[in-house]
This record gives structure tokens, C-alpha cells and sequence, in this order.
């Protein structure tokens, strides 16, 4: 049964990486389209900032694929952008050292992911409601009088990580070395380690899990700790390159962004599958069509339309691609 079970997994993998190689030549297309009927997009400047915003698109979608492989999904990640990267700012701006101010925002991410894996795990609430709830809670906290301004500025105090989002290195942003290193870890994460292993048994499967003697709820957990603490990371790449951090960030629709991000790139939504080429992949493809729509001065309304039907026809692409069954429709859907 277990040889079954992992032997279904690496079918479903290879059938995902015929996935990312598509997603990766439409990106390619779309590249050089732009490249040709865009004026303004090979510039330089251009690239550069599609470069920056890429790179914060993508290390949130680490995290979300974190969950989405386990199962699930994390509607409060760009809460966590905000709020606990706010409150490092806001702590180092009063005075306090840098690993005070670090520990009490990453501190504040990991109890929101813990929160995030009680409800999910133990009170069986679905993922979609619980982790949106939570959101939409740690929002309040942050706009109800916890920081002086919505706008709160980067303090020289945390110059000495200021280059998470600041300078280059012969011409490529810091940033996108920082989601690089991300990709790195959270890939050696879910491919290399033991948690990483039990969360694709548990996304493909979380009865077989159990069966197999796999912890299935602490594991649950973890993966919003993680999610939690990557928006956190992400958060400070964010602020140090805009030098402050808007808390109304969490009006906008970056939590779509990020879900399709995770879908185009073939991380199935049925869990077990995916990875982080499949972040990068549709971290790229995604970047160069919102940069594409910005260029071309389309509306905001419009492009929130046009990411919708993206959406929804890669949500439609992955039920047909990755089916979901009697045996796998189990506590953990989202």
C-alpha cells in the first residue's frame, strides 16, 4: 500500500514538471512579445523594478506552497506581511536592539501560524474560512491604534538589513538574491528533509498518512508557522526597499497574486505535488503579465479582471489535471 501510494506521488510529479515546462515557455513568449511591442519594457529601469517585484511575489508564494502541497491554503499571508513586519519596524524605531525587534515580529508570525494550524488541524475548520478569519483579525489589530501612522518608515537602526531590498550586484537587485536563497531553503526543505516528506504524504493522502504513523496535526501546524514566518521575510524585503511599510497593502488583491503564482506554476491545489521550480516558474510568468498590463496603463479594475479569468482557468486546468477522489477527499481541503 505504501509503495502504491509513494509510487502515485513521483507519476503525479512528472506529469507537474510537463506542467512547469509550459508555464515556463509561455512566460518566455510572453517576454519577448512585450520585449517587441512594449517600448519601455527591456529598459533597464523597468527591469529592475519587475525584478524587485518578482522577487517579493515569490517568496510569499514559497510559503503559500508550503500549505498548498500540505493541503491547504493561507489567506492571512499578507496580514503577516504587513503587521509583524510593521511591529519590527515599529520596535526598532522606539529603541530596540535588532534581535529584540526581529523576535518580536517573527515571534508574532509564528503564534499567527500557530493559531492558523489549531483552527485548521484541530478544530477541523476548513483552511479557506479559518485562515481568512485570522487575516482579517490580525488586520484590525494593526489598524486599530497598535502603530501611530498606516505608513510605518524604515529606521536607520535596521540599515544593517536594509539590503535585503537595497543596491545590486553587478546590475541583479539584492532582492532577488534573498528569494533565491529562499527558493533554496524552502527546496531543500520540502525535498531533502523528513517534514518535508510527511507534508506531501499528507497533502496526497492524509488517511494513508495516519496509517503510516505520521503526525499528521503538528505537521498541519508547522506549515502555517512556516507560511507565516516566510510573509514575515518577505515583509522585510518589501519595507527595506520601499523604506516603510504600508499596513493598507492588506486591502489590495496580492493574496490572488500569490495563489495564482502557485497555481500556474502546477502546484496542485488537491496537494501532494509541486514544489519550489514550480514558484519560480510561476512567479516569472505571473511578474511579466502583471508588469506587461502596468505598461500598458490597463485600468486596475480591468487587470483585477483579467487576473480573475487567469484564476479561475488555472484553478479549472488543475481539478482537470489533478482530479480529487473518494479516498483523498479528506479533512484538509480547502
Amino acid at each position: 500500500m505504501n509503495a502504491n501510494f509513494f509510487g502515485r506521488l513521483g507519476v503525479l510529479r512528472g506529469v507537474k514538471a510537463d506542467q512547469q515546462l509550459i508555464v515556463f515557455l509561455l512566460f518566455v513568449a510572453l517576454f519577448i512579445l512585450f520585449s517587441l511591442t512594449l517600448p519601455s519594457f527591456f529598459g533597464v529601469g523597468n527591469l529592475f523594478t519587475l525584478l524587485r517585484t518578482v522577487s517579493v511575489l515569490g517568496i510569499l508564494g514559497l510559503g503559500m506552497a508550503v500549505v498548498v502541497v500540505g493541503r491547504g491554503i493561507d489567506l492571512s499571508m499578507i496580514a503577516c506581511l504587513t503587521v509583524p513586519t510593521s511591529v519590527v519596524l515599529m520596535l526598532s524605531g522606539h529603541g530596540h536592539g535588532l534581535a529584540v525587534s526581529l523576535l518580536g515580529g517573527f515571534g508574532m508570525a509564528a503564534l499567527v501560524g500557530m493559531l492558523n494550524g489549531l483552527l485548521v488541524a484541530y478544530a477541523e475548520i476548513p483552511s479557506l474560512f479559518a485562515t481568512l478569519a485570522v487575516g482579517i483579525g490580525l488586520a484590525g489589530v494593526g489598524q486599530s491604534g497598535l502603530f501611530d501612522y498606516e505608513i510605518v518608515p524604515w529606521p536607520p537602526s535596521l540599515d544593517v538589513i536594509g539590503w535585503l531590498g537595497r543596491g545590486e550586484f553587478h546590475g541583479v537587485p539584492y532582492s532577488v538574491f534573498a528569494f533565491a536563497i529562499a527558493t533554496a531553503v524552502v527546496g531543500v526543505f520540502l525535498r531533502r528533509t523528513r517534514f518535508g516528506v510527511f507534508i506531501y504524504a499528507i497533502g496526497d493522502n492524509p488517511s494513508g498518512a495516519r496509517i503510516a504513523g505520521i503526525s499528521v496535526r503538528p505537521i498541519m501546524m508547522l506549515q502555517y508557522v512556516i507560511s507565516a514566518v516566510i510573509a514575515v521575510f518577505a515583509g522585510l524585503v518589501l519595507a527595506s526597499s520601499a523604506s516603510n511599510m504600508d499596513t493598507r497593502i492588506f486591502n489590495l488583491t496580492w493574496i490572488y497574486d500569490v495563489i495564482l503564482v502557485v497555481v500556474l506554476g502546477g502546484i496542485g491545489l488537491s496537494g501532494g505535488r509541486g514544489g519550489a521550480l514550480s514558484v519560480i516558474v510561476g512567479t516569472l510568468l505571473m511578474g511579466t503579465i502583471i508588469n506587461g498590463m502596468t505598461i500598458m496603463n490597463i485600468s486596475f479594475e480591468v487587470q483585477s479582471l483579467i487576473k480573475g479569468v487567469v484564476l479561475l482557468a488555472a484553478i479549472g486546468l488543475d481539478s482537470v489535471i489533478n482530479p480529487r477522489n473518494e479516498e483523498t477527499a479528506q479533512q484538509g481541503d480547502i
